[in-house]
């Protein structure tokens, strides 16, 4: 009490010394600037005008007075920078570069929790105005486990980078599913000073199994108890995220009321806005204890040194198995563990501004946390209704929730210019190419194509795939853009087996996509399906690199490489599975061609055999695939030998041959110089030939192309003088590499082009 009133002494001396100074100052120099009982100007142009009289002694005291008011006013300012340092010093645990500090006043004192109608319970006489660094890195913890959970972990970094000032460290608690997709997702993403680091939410899983619970986030709503022991025994603190959280502000003003922990608080949340504590929901209703309303644990500050040093695991375990012999299993997970450990221990919280915590589930008093949108900081979706929560601003929140959903996560890769951020490999090779090629060039836009790193975002839905006993799988791999999505019912419905995708979508079309998916029967009945979203950049359809994306995330040991225009025959899938075997292509090098016919109907009676598809070619119904306008890329299969075929059989490579095939999924990449329009699947057959693959045409198999409008880059390609230049320079210069990396194997092609 001593030591307070002592602080608080000096900070009064202080303040009247900050307030006091400049009015001595100015009645000084006021009363020193009469002469003979006249005012005397301090500005030597209007003491001219005003004295006749102007002699050198006046002009050096007027000069000397000038001199004299600046000192005072630089001895202000040193006075107030030493009375804010007085105010806003925090505690250690800083990080980078200390050079500035900015404050995190507003949302964090205790007058705010007055304002939201909820008493903190830890209001302080000399309460401290916290400070955060500006690289102090802030660190992030988020337990996140499947596919649904991986997309809301994608919201939530989005409105946390939109107003994020610091570098950031996320520590992720992820299974095998959710580590693979978001791993892929930051990788991909490069975002500056941001690091994620990745922890086994499976191993931990014996450290909670024993516990009991009704929640629908299972298991993995109990990690985080176990941070703790979890977390880096170095890291000293963490603000612990639910997955569907939204922020409104700079996560930096959070990070700043740590230093507003007194004692023995170690753990910061906001208290629940439901009346589920009180146990007065419905007859019978009997919940875990808590103090009060209890705390929800979406939002939880956590000193992870000082609970380490309190021995937080016993502390946790013991309340836990005492209160589960009457209670039996939890109904909000860790939340109603930690409030137990509250109940017992009510020191261990420092209550948080409702703000940090805005509840949206119904019957909720999350009204009383804000006036006005000025107010608002982290909004909790944690309804299991989500979205379709009632709440009489919904509407507000959801719009704000949609805004980051649907935001251009590449609008985020922005630098925290004065902070260094740590040496990214992928990121520093990417700069380097980039700095290889010339900006003069006509064709650099292509060449430039080829280095760029795409966000991809893997199974942006939920997948299963159970492998088949004899090896023989096949997995269909296509890829396409939003004007193509009315081919996937139909494509489902004729192909049975497992497929991947690889969209290419904007933020907000991959949302539009997840709309129409969840809305299709065809859809959500099929889990053995990939969607995989590459997010749009530049100017070119990657249609290589999406190829490429579909083709590395299969499940099986063969693919068969389509495009999502085509419609596979009926039967197809299987039919493959038997050829795998009959052409031994595990131990042998072959590609299996499907031949490709097309139809110009968009409404068609699909031939469910080969005769069918006989009889519909001779009426003219369908025909050989580009037969009318590039007969070279499939004239190979030799048409006319299938019409007849009954056994598979051997054609040989030409020039411009592009035929779809069926190969093990170890083959070679698509080349991503090729983009947009033209000779991406060439090149690719090319690469093939080279390494001795033989081409088998199946004679009982087929697949026929429907009509659709033109695409974009085709438009390009046929109106752009300067498009069809680069693609054949792109070419030449794929030949040259083909015969630099095969020598004297490679020099067909080169004859092949020069005679075509």
């Amino acid at each position: 009490m001593l030591g307070i009133c002592r602080g608080r002494r000096k900070f009064l001396a202080a303040s009247l010394s900050l307030l006091c100074i400049p009015a001595i100052t100015w009645i000084y120099l006021f009363s020193g600037s009469f002469e003979d009982g006249k005012p005397v100007s301090l500005s030597p142009l209007e003491s001219q005008a005003h004295s006749p009289r102007y002699t050198a002694s006046s002009q050096r005291e007027r000069e000397s007075l000038e001199v004299r008011m600046r000192e005072v006013e630089e001895e202000n300012r040193a006075l107030r920078r030493q009375l804010s340092l007085a105010q806003g010093r925090a505690p250690a645990h800083r990080r980078g570069n200390h050079s500035k500090t900015y404050s995190m006043e507003e949302g964090t004192g205790d007058s705010e929790n007055l304002r939201a109608g909820i008493v903190a319970g830890n209001s302080s006489e000399c309460g401290q105005q916290p400070v955060v660094e500006k690289c102090e890195t802030i660190h992030v913890a988020i337990v996140c486990a499947g596919y649904n959970a991986s997309r809301d972990v994608v919201t939530l970094v989005k409105s946390v980078l939109f107003h994020r000032r610091n570098p950031l460290h996320f520590h992720l608690i992820a299974d095998s599913i959710a580590e693979q997709i978001l791993a892929t997702l930051f990788q991909t993403w490069m975002v500056p000073a941001v690091r994620v680091d990745f922890y086994n939410a499976d191993e931990l899983k014996s450290e909670v199994s024993w516990i009991p619970n009704k929640h629908y986030s299972g298991i993995y709503g109990l990690m985080k108890l176990v941070l703790t022991k979890t977390l880096p025994a170095n890291l000293e603190r963490v603000i612990v995220l639910d997955t569907d959280i939204t922020f409104a502000t700079d996560i930096a003003e959070l990070w700043a009321v740590f230093h507003k922990f007194k004692g023995q608080q170690v753990l910061g949340l906001v208290e629940n806005q439901s009346d589920w504590y009180l146990g007065n929901l419905w007859k019978n209703h009997r919940p875990w204890p808590a103090l009060g309303r209890g705390y929800n644990t979406g939002v939880i500050l956590l000193l992870l040194d000082k609970l380490r040093k309190m021995k937080w695991e016993q502390m946790w375990r013991l309340t836990a198995e005492r209160e589960l012999m009457g209670m039996l299993s939890t109904s909000l997970a860790d939340q109603d563990i930690f409030n137990a450990v509250i109940k017992q221990n009510p020191f261990l919280v420092y209550q948080l501004p409702c703000f940090w915590n805005v509840q949206l589930s119904d019957h909720t008093r999350s009204e009383q946390c804000y006036r006005d949108v000025s107010d608002l900081k982290v909004i909790h979706w944690n309804s299991p209704k989500k979205l379709r929560v009632k709440n009489k601003h919904v509407e507000f929140f959801r719009n704000l929730y949609l805004t980051f959903l649907e935001y251009d996560g590449n609008l985020l890769r922005r630098e925290l210019f004065g902070c260094p951020s740590e040496a990214d490999v992928n990121s520093e090779n990417l700069q380097k190419q980039l700095s290889e090629l010339d900006e003069d060039d006509l064709c650099y836009e292509f060449r430039r194509e080829r280095f760029t790193v795409h966000r991809t975002h893997l199974y942006f839905l939920h997948y299963e795939y159970e492998p088949v006993a004899d090896s023989t799988d096949v997995t269909l791999v296509a890829q396409l853009s939003m004007d193509r999505l009315q081919m996937l019912e139909a494509i489902c419905k004729h192909w049975e087996g497992p497929i991947s995708l690889a969209l290419y979508l904007s933020d907000a079309e991959a949302q539009q996509f997840l709309r129409y998916a969840q809305g299709s029967e065809v859809l959500m009945s099929r889990h053995n399906v990939g969607y995989h979203i590459v997010y749009k950049e530049g100017q070119f359809y990657p249609v290589n690199l999406l190829r490429n994306v579909a083709m590395k995330h299969i499940s099986t040991p063969y693919m068969f490489l389509s495009d999502i225009d085509f419609l596979p025959m009926y039967g197809l899938y299987e039919y493959l599975r038997k050829s795998v075997i009959q052409l031994d292509l595990a131990n042998t090098k072959k590609a299996m061609i499907v031949p490709a016919f097309e139809t110009l109907r968009y409404r068609l009676s699909f031939p469910k055999s080969k005769a069918e598809l006989l009889s519909m070619l001779d009426m003219g119904t369908l025909f050989t695939f580009r037969y009318h306008v590039w007969t070279k890329g499939h004239a190979p299969t030799n048409f006319a030998k299938w019409r007849t075929a009954t056994t598979p059989y051997r054609v040989e490579w030409e020039a411009d041959f592009e035929p779809y095939v069926v190969v093990r999924r170890d083959c070679p990449e698509y080349d991503r110089r090729f983009v947009g329009f033209g000779w991406n699947k060439v090149a690719h057959i090319m690469e093939l030939d080279v390494q001795e693959y033989e081409f088998i045409v199946l004679p009982n198999a087929y697949m026929i192309h429907m009509p659709h409008a033109p695409s974009f880059d085709i438009t390009k390609f046929r109106s752009n003088k300067q498009y069809r230049i680069c693609l054949k320079t792109l070419k030449e210069e794929f030949q040259q590499d083909m015969s630099r990396r095969y020598g004297f194997a490679a020099l067909k092609y080169l004859t092949a082009e020069n005679n075509s």
